[in-house]
């Protein structure tokens, strides 16, 4: 260890990536350690990011050119999170203004594809992200739903099935989606078959088995990807919660074809940590990544919860995913109104960073303290950071360390209890003290 730098978010005493230098020294003792181990190295971290709704787009379009500017600056700037990653949405989903595809009713040709609706607020939004990053952002895209003639229910929304005579137009209908984004600057590095394919939701939503999702990607996604000259985009399933991800994958992998030609899982939160999943996962499939797709503070089941328990939901289930194995994180909502919307289906939810409208009329954006919670991961674990080893005395603090590709470490440190927590940090016999304050969360760089 060298210089060593302290980052501290606490709510309590209003201080938000509060950073002081510590001085190193030795550490001999054997009580309340938590230690690092540099040398046990698990998976590559790809990055962190959100979601470009056009909800956010909407949202976002409501600023000046000036408030725009500093917004993208706060989410893909250096003095920001630092984001690098990026979820769009194919067709709609809940959070846009309302059911949209890219082609005219019945046309199973493509003949009528066009992605004119994206250029009126979503692309504009992903560009501006892009010029202030440089253009190094990887993006994935999912569809919520097929158009309602290519479905069993004949509607966009209420779950129904993809029918099995439209999945070869669907499969060139992703094709066309990636071409008509990249002639728009816009590169898609990844694609999920289905947005949370075991849901049934009123708002835009299309159900498949394990079995159809396997029959799809690798009998008609894969091969139309690769026709095009796309086989670098790599296919993702489940993208769903994780409670179920074990036995929703086996069926896929256990086919040799579908398991070379899908290269990752993607599950959401919404059900709970189960951790341990990821963590099979990782055991059973080590050549797949896992990316963490979505993840909200949804107003229907914790409108009741303040910003700290919000902020601490991100960083609990941050700290639990990324030590047991997912190699990206994606927020839902970058943007969002008041309300938590819009949504055409009412599902509202909260976002680390919302619109808010003065007394004049004019309208900004106030950062949440969700974004500093996540800020203490995607600031300091860079893009190609490995997740490596660390143990801890106690359950009150939970942590996780990253060895970043300029060899500096980067430990986050939650603590959600009461009560404040003392503890040791230590590599090779070498440390400082950390007095973590109650619902507070720390960084050390080193």
């Amino acid at each position: 260890m060298q210089e060593i730098r302290l980052i501290v978010t606490n709510d309590a005493k209003k201080e938000y990536w509060k950073e002081s230098v510590l001085t190193k020294r030795s550490i001999d003792s054997e009580m309340k350690l938590v230690k690092v181990y540099a040398d046990e190295k698990e998976q590559i971290i790809d990055g962190f990011g959100g979601a470009f709704t056009e909800a956010s787009a909407h949202s976002y379009r409501k600023l000046d050119q000036e408030k725009r500017q500093l917004f993208m600056e706060q989410y893909y700037g250096e003095s920001g999170l630092r984001y690098h990653m990026g979820r769009i949405h194919i067709n709609s989903c809940d959070f846009a203004l309302g059911n949209y595809t890219y082609i005219e009713e019945g046309d199973d040709t493509l003949a009528t594809f066009d992605i004119g609706h994206d250029f009126e607020e979503i692309i504009p939004m992903i560009q501006d992200a892009l010029k202030v990053c440089g253009g190094k952002i990887s993006f994935m895209a999912a569809p919520w739903s097929p158009p309602a003639f290519m479905k069993a229910n004949g509607e966009m929304n209420h779950g129904g099935k993809l029918k099995k005579e439209y999945y070869q137009a669907w499969a060139e209908y992703f094709v066309a989606f990636i071409k008509a984004y990249r002639e728009a600057g816009i590169q898609i590095s990844y694609v999920t078959v289905q947005n949370e394919p075991a849901a049934t939701q009123t708002w835009d939503s299309c159900v498949y088995t394990a079995e159809e999702e396997r029959d799809f990607a690798k009998g008609y996604l894969a091969p139309a990807l690769e026709k095009a000259g796309l086989e670098t985009v790599g296919i993702y399933v489940w993208d769903h919660n994780k409670e179920t991800v074990i036995e929703r994958v086996k069926p896929i992998f256990e086919d040799r074809e579908a398991r070379e030609r899908v290269v990752g899982i993607a599950v959401h939160w919404y059900t709970g940590d189960h951790f341990e999943a990821i963590e099979l996962l990782r055991k059973k499939y080590p050549e797949k990544k896992i990316f963490f797709t979505e993840g909200c503070v949804e107003y229907s089941r914790f409108a009741d919860s303040g910003e700290v328990q919000k902020a601490e939901m991100y960083a609990h289930d941050m700290l639990g995913n990324l030590k047991a194995g997912v190699s990206g994180f994606m927020d839902w909502n970058l943007l969002l109104d008041e309300k938590g919307g819009p949504n055409h289906v009412g599902n509202f939810c909260a976002a680390p960073m919302m619109l808010t409208t003065g007394e004049d009329g004019s309208v900004d954006f106030e950062k949440r303290l969700s974004y500093y919670y996540i800020g203490h991961f995607s600031r300091y674990i860079q893009p190609g950071a490995v997740k490596i080893a660390v143990t801890r005395y106690t359950d009150k603090v939970e942590a996780a360390a990253f060895l970043n590709p300029d060899n500096s470490r980067a430990v986050v440190l939650l603590n959600k209890t009461e009560e404040t927590v003392d503890m040791l940090l230590s590599e090779a016999g070498e440390g400082i003290s950390v007095s973590l304050d109650s619902h507070s969360i720390a960084t050390v760089v080193y």
